[in-house]
């Protein structure tokens, strides 16, 4: 990269870092730090929402799905879209009404007023753990784009170094500054994206004709994807929306029910099609400059990681300048994402879980200083998980199955089911987590040498065991209580 492209892209974090600072000196209470105080417009809460769920992460990781299947990696956010709009309609009345009511910070607090504290608990270190593992997949994704267009900057050092800047601007700002920030950072991207990236890469690769004769058909057809692969992106994605503590956070940062809903729906079609499309493209683009040898020391497109494909297409064609702009574009996809994943994180630690083991109650002060003391230890715990993994992608959805097969369930049964217990809650929560978790890890395989099929999603079966296991143990405390009120009636 060129001077003038590295003075825009640090400028760029500098000022980012500014609006930390800015809304540190405005932060007076924990409410002010993780819900906003309550009085966030539709637009900047939908913009921020978007922000976050498809950020940098899903921005490299859907170049990769249009390096390697084309445009038919675009269904991946249409599950996006479905989750934004279901939550809008069937989620967002209940919750909002809750949040305001009752003063809730977190996601974990809801299962509290439904259920109790023990079940809160459990959500709350769920939720926590699956937040760090997707913050550390953001900074993951950042230091894969750095490391590709910066020259000499290797993976780990820029892994520090994507850390850090979001660790400290979101441990000082809090949630305003996340909000304000992914509204300018989304803007940023869809103008880099519109304006400079696909318009240069199309371009460059030789346009439609060059696309037509490098790649196979099924690149360009919505298509060139299995079933299952669609089964696997809607149980892992359309729930999150139900259980996600950015999304809660949002909620309770809203104005109202009204303003909440219509950012939700904002959310969507910013999801699909304009992201899902333009990510995909960009990659498919790639594969295009790949394959016809417009990349310095690659010589096999086919053997190189797809992930990285967007990255170095944009180091290779765009000139001094709009690099360093184009750069700072991604780099703020991927900084909305982190910094607000970092503020579900420290949230849940210290709302659900330090909380719950305090004897005394903390001034408004002692609790906003614990807050952004957590945030800076997540974000550090989250670097270096990130420095010992490789694939964006695989790492999100990783942490979204956790949270999905574990929380999905009982939050459901809470809002929309008489008879939900708390002991089914907590038995289907640590059950259907751990299933995903060891379905992953030994890659589908059971005990006694029994294999479960490959190509379905190890959540399907966490969510499947988390779901039996709450009917069941709910309908038999509830036909307990009615034996119970027979006797006494008797």
């Amino acid at each position: 990269m060129h001077i003038i492209d590295y003075a825009i892209f640090v400028i760029y974090m500098l000022a980012m870092l500014g609006v930390g600072v800015y809304f540190f000196n405005k932060n007076k209470t924990a409410e002010d730090f993780y819900v906003s105080g309550r009085n966030m417009s539709s637009w900047h809460i939908g913009l921020s929402v978007v922000a976050t769920d498809v950020g940098g992460g899903f921005s490299i990781g859907l170049g990769g799905l249009g390096f390697t299947m084309g445009i038919s990696g675009s269904w991946m956010l249409f599950t996006g879209l479905l989750g934004a709009w279901l939550s809008a309609v069937f989620l967002i009345p209940k919750v909002s009404a809750l949040g305001h009511k009752y003063k809730f910070f977190t996601f974990p607090q809801i299962f509290n007023h439904f259920y109790n504290a023990k079940v809160a608990l459990l959500a709350g270190i769920i939720s926590a753990v699956g937040y760090i593992g997707f913050t550390s997949s953001q900074v993951l994704a950042g230091a894969k784009l750095a490391s590709a267009t910066i020259a000499g900057l290797n993976l780990q050092t820029a892994l520090i170094v994507m850390g850090l800047i979001a660790v400290i601007y979101t441990a000082i700002g809090g949630l305003k500054a996340v909000i304000y920030t992914d509204t300018i950072q989304w803007l940023v991207l869809i103008g880099g994206l519109v304006f400079i990236g696909i318009p240069i890469a199309y371009t460059a690769v030789g346009g439609y004709e060059a696309i037509k004769t490098t790649l196979a058909p099924e690149y360009l057809s919505l298509t060139n994807v299995k079933w299952y692969q669609i089964v696997n992106w809607s149980i892992t994605i359309i729930p999150i929306w139900f259980v996600g503590m950015t999304l809660y956070q949002r909620i309770y940062a809203s104005k109202g029910e009204k303003e909440a809903k219509k950012a939700w729906m904002i959310a969507g079609v910013f999801e699909w099609p304009i992201m899902a499309f333009m990510g995909v493209i960009l990659g498919m683009l790639a594969k295009v400059a790949a394959t016809k040898g417009m990349f310095a020391g690659i010589t096999d497109a086919a053997s190189m990681d797809s992930e990285m494909g967007l990255p170095i297409l944009l180091a290779t064609i765009l000139p001094v300048g709009l690099m360093g702009l184009m750069l700072s574009s991604y780099f703020s996809a991927i900084l909305s994402t982190a910094d607000s994943c970092l503020m579900a994180a420290s949230g849940n630690i210290v709302t659900d879980i330090i909380a719950k083991f305090s004897k005394k109650e903390l001034s408004h002060k002692k609790e906003l200083q614990l807050s952004q003391l957590v945030t800076l230890i997540v974000g550090f715990l989250a670097i270096l998980i990130a420095s010992q993994m490789q694939n964006v992608l695989e790492l999100m959805l990783y942490s979204y199955a956790f949270m999905v097969s574990g929380l999905f369930i009982p939050v459901i049964g809470a809002l929309f089911w008489k008879k939900s217990h708390p002991t089914a809650a907590f038995w289907s929560m640590l059950f259907g987590g751990a299933t995903t978790i060891l379905l992953i890890v030994t890659e589908n395989k059971l005990p006694l040498g029994i294999k479960l099929p490959e190509h379905l999603d190890a959540n399907l079966y966490g969510i499947s065991i988390s779901l039996i296991l709450f009917v069941t143990i709910s309908i038999y405390h509830f036909n307990k209580k009615e034996r119970q009120n027979g006797i006494q009636t008797n």
